[in-house]
Parts: structure tokens; C-alpha cells; sequence
């Protein structure tokens, strides 16, 4: 009986010692749990100020707000048109750039006369070198370049060792993507700082948050453009340029299989190009970095804080059913 009296009296001083700190551990817990709170209310509100507040309400002129002429580089991917169009459908007039010269004429001549604006095609393959940004210069002379839309070449989406791939091909895909758009900044930027507005977009992935094994060039390559993308609009960001880095996650593509900037069809986690581009546009001049796409968004967040171990586990297993 002693010996319980002992421990119940042991008992009372421990919880007596120790009630300073519960209070301590009671208080912390209440104000990580409120700090959690904000941040969820945060990033609630930032969801619908970006991807649902712009299309309920009038977008404004988007030649006056940026100019009057859009140049889209890898107007051979679905995106890229998409894009092209729905700029078209708001009176833009539309310069294509691709290396594949007949296929970007035929969109362009069906551009212009869809919408009733001007629409010129280049061809320009920039793995020949930087002897075709003068083709470029020249077409590009004297325009009011309002926009410069980049778009990645998917072709290294797919699941590869990246001792499998061709030199010839991993030359291409850096001088397609990473030299290009590089290269097709530097020509426009300088016009926009001078006329003090335009708008530079360079659409990635949003596997550029997170390495991917078999995806090694791909992920390397969209982290280019999305560090390039947001550098770039602190540095321009008070001389009227908006640099947006557009990171979305799969894609349906024209002919009904998946685009991975990120088969079978996801629904809506998997829009259409064109629905894509409409709530994409929708963005100009609100986010410098963004999904595009509601859905995306919240992929996104899920994938930026998943652990590192998990997503390379998860892609493996996904590649091994593949």
C-alpha cells in the first residue's frame, strides 16, 4: 500500500513539473495548427484569384496591354497552336516558328483565315546553329512584338535510360528548346524594355519541381526554362515586361493520346489544347509562375511536397508498367 501511495505521490510532482511544459507543447501545437490554417486559406484564395476570378471578369485589350504582334516558337506542337489561336481569337497577328516549314504554313494560312488576322510563318531549325536567328530578325524587323510564346518539344517525354538516347537526338532536343528560346529572348526582350510592355511565356512541365529517373534530359530542360523564366521577371519585371513560367502537367493531344509535359485519357486532369490555352491566357499579367490550369495547380502543389524518395519510387513503379 505504501509503495502505491509512493508512486501516486511520485506521479503528482512529475505532472506538476511538468505542466509548464505542457502548456509550452499546448501553445506551440495551436500556433503551428493557425500558421497551417493561414497558409491552406492562402492558397485557397491565390487558386481562385488566379484561375477563377480573370475568366468571370473582362481579360482587357491584349494588343494595347502588350502589343500587337505574337511570336510562337515550336508552332508544331499542339500547345503552341492552340495557344496561337486563341491569341488570334483576340485580334493578335500571329508570326510561327518550327523547323518544320510546310506544316506551320498550312496553320498559319489557317489562322488567318479563321480569324481575320495577319499570320507569317518561319522555318528555323535551331540545331543548324545560330546562323537562323537572322531570318528571324528580319521578319521580326519593325513589329510591335507584343508577346514571345516558347513551347517545349515533348519528343523527350517518353520513358527512356538516358544512356539509350541518341547523341544526335539529345543535340536536337537542347538547341530545339533550351538554345532557342534562350536565343529568341534575347532578340525580342530588348524591344519590349524600350516600349516598356510585352509578355514572355515559356511553357515547360511540371516535372521541372522534382527529378525523374528515365526522364533525365526532359526534367533538366523544363528546370532550364522555369529558373530562365523566373529570373528573367525579377530582372525585367519593372521595365513593363510580365515573363511567365508555365509549368503544366499532362495534355491531350489532337489525335487523342497524351502530351506529357508532366495512355489513357485523365478527363479533366487532361484537358484539350485549346481548353488548356483559354485558361492559360487567362493568367497573363496576374502569375510569373503557374500551371495554367486548376487541376494542374493542385497536382502540382501535391507533387512539390511530396518527398523526393516517394516520386522516384512512384515513377519507377509507373515505369515498369509501362
Amino acid at each position: 500500500m505504501a509503495a502505491v501511495d509512493s508512486f501516486q505521490l511520485l506521479y503528482r510532482e512529475i505532472a506538476r513539473s511538468c505542466h509548464c511544459y505542457v502548456e509550452a507543447l499546448a501553445l506551440v501545437g495551436a500556433v503551428y495548427t493557425t500558421s497551417r490554417a493561414v497558409v491552406f486559406a492562402r492558397d485557397c484564395y491565390s487558386l481562385i484569384r488566379l484561375h477563377f476570378l480573370p475568366r468571370l471578369m473582362h481579360s482587357g485589350d491584349l494588343l494595347h496591354r502588350f502589343g500587337e504582334w505574337a511570336v510562337i516558337l515550336g508552332a508544331s506542337e499542339d500547345l503552341a497552336k492552340a495557344y496561337a489561336e486563341e491569341l488570334a481569337r483576340k485580334g493578335v497577328s500571329i508570326i510561327l516558328i518550327s523547323p518544320d516549314g510546310q506544316g506551320v504554313e498550312g496553320t498559319a494560312k489557317a489562322i488567318a483565315d479563321s480569324h481575320g488576322v495577319a499570320a507569317l510563318s518561319v522555318q528555323a531549325d535551331f540545331s543548324e546553329g545560330h546562323a537562323v536567328c537572322r531570318p528571324i530578325r528580319d521578319v521580326l524587323k519593325d513589329k510591335d512584338i507584343g508577346f514571345l510564346i516558347t513551347s517545349m518539344d515533348v519528343s523527350l517525354g517518353s520513358l527512356e535510360a538516358f544512356a539509350g538516347l541518341p547523341e544526335d537526338h539529345l543535340w536536337d532536343a537542347v538547341s530545339r528548346n533550351v538554345a532557342a528560346a534562350t536565343l529568341l529572348v534575347r532578340i525580342v526582350l530588348p524591344g519590349m524594355a524600350e516600349r516598356g510592355r510585352g509578355a514572355v511565356v515559356n511553357i515547360s512541365s511540371g516535372l521541372c519541381c522534382k527529378p525523374t529517373p528515365n526522364k533525365a534530359a526532359f526534367t533538366a530542360i523544363t528546370a532550364y526554362l522555369d529558373h530562365f523564366s523566373r529570373a528573367l521577371h525579377y530582372e525585367y519585371r519593372h521595365r513593363g515586361v510580365f515573363v511567365q513560367s508555365l509549368i503544366p502537367f499532362r495534355i491531350r493531344s489532337q489525335e487523342g493520346g497524351v502530351s506529357d509535359k508532366g495512355g489513357h485519357s485523365g478527363g479533366w486532369l487532361e484537358p484539350q489544347p485549346q481548353v488548356y490555352a483559354r485558361h492559360a491566357i487567362s493568367t497573363l499579367g496576374i502569375s510569373h509562375r503557374t500551371t495554367g490550369y486548376w487541376p494542374h495547380s493542385l497536382q502540382f502543389w501535391l507533387v512539390q511536397y511530396m518527398p523526393e524518395w516517394i516520386w522516384v519510387w512512384g515513377t519507377r513503379m509507373f515505369s515498369r508498367t509501362q
